[in-house]
């Protein structure tokens, strides 16, 4: 029997087979997907075979389908795994704040690096418009301009008031997309309205710390009443790359990529040669130095410890 995995606990994967039935099925503790080393071998979003013996034992997945994309970033418990965000999406929507809670710039870099890695157009929503002060405001304009020049779509916006809701309903229409972000972004009061039944819980920031608290404890795949999908998954707090050469982490920066055209070395790191053209755009002021410095700190991600302080 054939289906997509529409809810992950971690333990329990709800499949919806090809006839429309949900199923709860497991996954027997030596099963791994070939080639990849996963906390999470199976993901929302996943087309699966399963096996549903009728003696009333629990259904069981027998095999995951050829990918053609996913998003995945290294294990929270660092080790040498990754961990699936969602699987054959044709959109990451990364919801941001600026404020209360504030999302670094170099959060931001990384997931847009993961996504370029394994080819997944990302929209950045920067939520709570509403609540910006005018400093706050200003930052805002220079972030979308910054990354709008690299040709990511940028929606300011507010799930609370409405605010940009209609764009992104047109923009959402017939595609399966990945709903990501901080803990206290908003995504449960974005997933609530453009989905009404989800029901999704909603906490306020935490004042004392300013970060948000998870009310998502599983991943999910709620169809769009305009047609689509959205995949709701758990609060994001750190994004550590998995698999990622240090030489490679330049071809996922589409500026810094396309200014290293004009390096002298074709091996150029973009950290101390002669020559090098990026550095030459930073002292320039034509590359924004939140990217530069996001580019640096992906090349220590080897350096196991180094990624959790960069969010």
């Amino acid at each position: 029997m054939h289906g997509k995995v529409i809810k992950s606990t971690g333990s329990v994967y709800t499949v919806r087979t090809d006839s429309g039935e949900a199923v709860d099925c497991k996954v027997k503790g030596n099963f791994r997907l070939r080639g990849i080393r996963s906390t999470n071998p199976v993901a929302v979003g996943d087309g699966v075979t399963i096996t549903q013996p009728r003696d009333m034992q629990p259904a069981y997945i027998t095999e995951v389908d050829e990918r053609r994309n996913y998003i995945v970033r290294k294990a929270s418990n660092l080790s040498k795994q990754s961990h699936i965000l969602a699987a054959n999406v044709d959109l990451a929507l990364l919801v941001v704040t600026l404020a209360r809670p504030e999302t670094s710039t170099t959060f931001i870099d990384r997931f847009l690096a993961s996504a370029e890695a394994y080819r997944v157009p990302v929209c950045i929503a920067f939520n709570k418009v509403d609540e910006l002060n005018d400093e706050e405001a200003e930052r805002l304009e220079l972030l979308c301009h910054i990354y709008r020049s690299m040709d990511y779509q940028c929606l300011p916006m507010s799930a609370l008031n409405g605010t940009g809701i209609e764009p992104l309903k047109q923009l959402l229409q017939g595609q399966t997309t990945l709903l990501a972000g901080h803990s206290g972004v908003g995504k449960s009061t974005l997933l609530n309205t453009l989905v009404p039944q989800a029901h999704a819980r909603t906490a306020q920031v935490s004042e004392a710390h300013g970060t948000g608290m998870h009310t998502t404890t599983y991943s999910e795949l709620y169809e769009l009443p305009q047609g689509g999908a959205l995949i709701d998954i758990p609060g994001i707090k750190g994004f550590g790359t998995f698999n990622m050469e240090p030489e490679e982490v330049a071809h996922y920066f589409r500026d810094i990529f396309t200014l290293s055209r004009g390096c002298r070395f074709s091996n150029c790191t973009h950290t101390h040669e002669p020559g090098c053209a990026v550095m030459q755009a930073l002292e320039d002021l034509k590359l924004a130095p939140s990217r530069y410095t996001s580019y640096l700190s992906m090349l220590e991600d080897k350096d196991e410890g180094k990624y959790r302080a960069a969010f």
